[in-house]
């Protein structure tokens, strides 16, 4: 949950900054960011702000489920789970208490297909605390043959609740596996397959471990209220002796295209509704179309403004809601648009009406009131999240390990500022192609009562 926190710089500017309809810059963030590497490859990133009443650490490892193996599906997600299970001397369960004595809000870890990362939030006396007890799993993790179990257990009960027992679960997993057709480092769910689990030996978990849990393959920044000297003196002392290891090389971040429309339709029980998932491949978050990319996504379907709520939801009440996201990758990223029907609306009706209104965007664009609406929503969606110390240090530590510059964070709004509607047009263009789409229909398992 968002932290509660004393206004900073950053809160006081987000009532002045503006991104008007000429597409003017932004003025950058005014965040201070002092960067450096230890020895072993440590890659530090440090932004005090005296406002603000907590710090908040975030360690972000370079793993994701797109290193994994064929047939190892699950690995960076099971050692997500398993970081918390004690380290030499912090055993099971005294990082739990510790977050919870010195007051954390919100200790977590995430696993995506590109980075593993961790983070807490604690009062900035207690920082310490965070950087020691992060040092410690880094350095000597207590990998056993019983945690890997226990883990192993937990990863595959989460995979039920959150996919296989969840309205329109299994659609998200197969949508990623149609949409990287013949590119197993995104086609395949970060989650891990089941049967990839039950077959994984303790060995082949600890060889996956030890090559990607280093501090050369990781980032640690620190936001929020410090002292940067004292704290780059603490993380020094606490990490500068942890060996560096030997990473894998990377897998082919090139991905085949998708050569012709896919269609396909799945039955899902537990799903009250008939729903769809219409997807285009777009690049990778490096890309200068990234930003026209995501402007595109928020004013097409971020909102009961948007153009696909206004037209499918409330005048032809097709659908009962409908979602763009731009899912942004470090390789081949997708334009993902969901959609669920209305009661008594069919997937053909509803798929023709996206489809038109596809047409009309890839022809006409937006307007200049679209595209200024979709700014500042995102405008107002990022200074909200980095008004938290949690989320500065995630942003930080993100840019770090993707870009190899944390500084970019200060200026990142101009580059949405900067967006015209000759980009997104030409965006839409070139992406929202049906010929190279995936269409994934999703359609409810027969009542009883009608068999």
């Amino acid at each position: 949950m968002p932290q509660r926190r004393s206004p900073s710089a950053l809160a006081a500017l987000t009532l002045s900054l503006t991104l008007g309809a000429t597409g003017a810059q932004a003025t950058p963030l005014p965040f201070a960011i002092e960067a450096a590497t230890l020895d072993n490859g440590l890659r530090v990133v440090l932004s005090p702000d005296p406002a603000c009443t907590t710090a908040s650490v975030a360690v972000y490892y370079d793993v994701g489920s797109r290193d994994e193996a064929q047939g190892r599906s699950g690995f960076a997600h099971l050692f997500e789970h398993m970081m918390f299970e004690g380290s030499e001397h912090a055993p099971k369960g005294t990082f739990d208490r510790l977050m919870d004595r010195y007051g954390n809000r919100d200790a977590n870890g995430t696993t995506s297909e590109d980075r593993t990362n961790y983070y807490e939030t604690l009062p900035s006396d207690a920082l310490p605390v965070s950087l020691w007890l992060e040092a410690d799993r880094m350095r000597a993790l207590a990998v056993t043959p019983e945690s890997f179990e226990n883990q192993r257990l937990v990863v595959l009960e989460e995979r039920r609740q959150s996919y296989e027992n969840a309205p329109y679960g299994m659609a998200l997993l197969r949508r990623d596996a149609l949409a990287y057709s013949g590119f197993y480092p995104y086609a395949h769910t970060a989650i891990g397959e089941p049967e990839d689990l039950q077959r994984a030996s303790f060995s082949e978990v600890l060889a996956f471990h030890r090559s990607y849990y280093g501090p050369n393959n990781a980032v640690l920044a620190v936001a929020g209220r410090f002292d940067p000297r004292a704290t780059m003196a603490l993380i020094r002392q606490y990490f500068s002796a942890i060996t560096r290891i030997t990473v894998p090389p990377r897998p082919s971040a090139e991905a085949p295209p998708i050569a012709s429309e896919i269609r396909e339709t799945l039955t899902d029980a537990l799903a009250p509704q008939p729903a769809f998932w219409t997807v285009f491949r777009t690049p990778s978050r490096s890309s200068p179309d990234h930003y026209a990319l995501e402007l595109l996504a928020g004013a097409l379907g971020d909102g009961e403004s948007s153009i696909l709520h206004q037209s499918l939801v409330r005048e032809q009440r097709l659908a009962s809601e409908i979602e763009v996201t731009q899912d942004t990758r470090r390789g081949p990223s997708l334009l993902a648009f969901w959609t669920v029907l209305s009661a008594s609306r069919t997937l053909a009706q509803t798929q023709s009406a996206l489809d038109r209104a596809l047409v009309t965007v890839r022809a006409e664009g937006i307007s200049e009131a679209q595209l200024d609406t979709a700014k500042n929503r995102l405008r107002a969606s990022v200074l909200f999240a980095l008004a938290h110390t949690n989320h500065r240090a995630q942003a930080l530590a993100e840019h770090q390990l993707y870009d190899g510059d944390a500084t970019l964070l200060r200026t990142e709004l101009d580059r949405y500022a900067a967006v015209t509607r000759a980009d997104v047009q030409r965006v839409a263009q070139q992406f929202l192609d049906p010929s190279h789409r995936v269409v994934l229909s999703i359609t409810p398992a027969p009542s009883r009562s009608a068999r």
